[in-house]
């Protein structure tokens, strides 16, 4: 017998992550001021993400470039790639440039594979059981159909729209592939955030008059809106 023909056999098999996009925009403290607002307004958005960085609105002559990275990296952003910028930069050449990642593809495109047949039963997935604190569904093929309620700690994502026929306490963002007609329906609003198309809301922006109440969410030129609904 020889000594390769005891060894484990190895098992490979695919799996894949939604990463997060993030586009920094100068000048750099202040978007990391606003950052640090948001963060603050929710505690462990970032926790567990991947986050590609995407440079597309900076430049090499952008002031602090420099120490953006390790700024993000302090506060919890963990950094897979880094799309748009270029490792030549003087302000990166210091960097610890992850390897680039190839063959994603837009949220939104993951709908429309020219090579495969649609198959319309995978567009809407619904979940009879509650969300629990700590659950991340992530469905970007569509819309997302909640029956019961979304706990607080817990977080919905969706291509689409997403509607929750219980409470939201937890996190809900819709239009993860740049979908900006996208909504949130929920028939007790109490969410620690709600998003849409990249554009965020906390608890506290969301107005007393729909706390607790059946409310819309939508994106109107670039704003959050809230709706109540009858």
């Amino acid at each position: 017998m020889s000594g390769t023909s005891s060894l484990p056999r190895i098992r490979l098999s695919g799996r894949s992550f939604l990463a997060l996009t993030l586009t920094p925009e100068a000048p750099l403290a202040d978007w990391l001021n606003a950052l640090d607002a948001q963060l603050a307004r929710s505690a462990g958005f970032f926790a567990g993400k991947p986050i590609i960085l995407d440079l597309n609105r900076l430049t090499a002559e952008t002031p602090h470039l420099s120490f953006l990275k390790s700024a993000l990296e302090e506060r919890g952003v963990r950094i897979i790639s880094i799309e748009n910028g270029d490792p030549t930069w003087p302000a990166v050449a210091e960097w610890d440039w992850p390897a680039s990642l190839s063959g994603g593809r837009e949220v939104e495109s993951l709908k429309e594979d020219k090579d495969e047949a649609p198959n319309p039963a995978s567009t809407t997935l619904i979940l009879e059981d509650p969300v629990r604190s700590g659950q991340h569904i992530v469905w970007p093929n569509g819309d997302v159909i909640v029956l019961g309620p979304v706990a607080s700690g817990a977080e919905v994502s969706a291509g689409g729209s997403i509607h929750i026929y219980g409470a939201l306490r937890g996190r809900a963002i819709a239009g993860i592939g740049g979908n900006s007609a996208a909504r949130i329906f929920t028939r007790q609003l109490a969410a620690e955030l709600v998003a849409i198309d990249g554009f965020y809301a906390t608890a506290e922006e969301m107005g007393a008059e729909h706390n607790g109440k059946p409310t819309q969410v939508f994106l109107e030129n670039e704003t959050v809106v809230f709706r109540s609904m009858a």
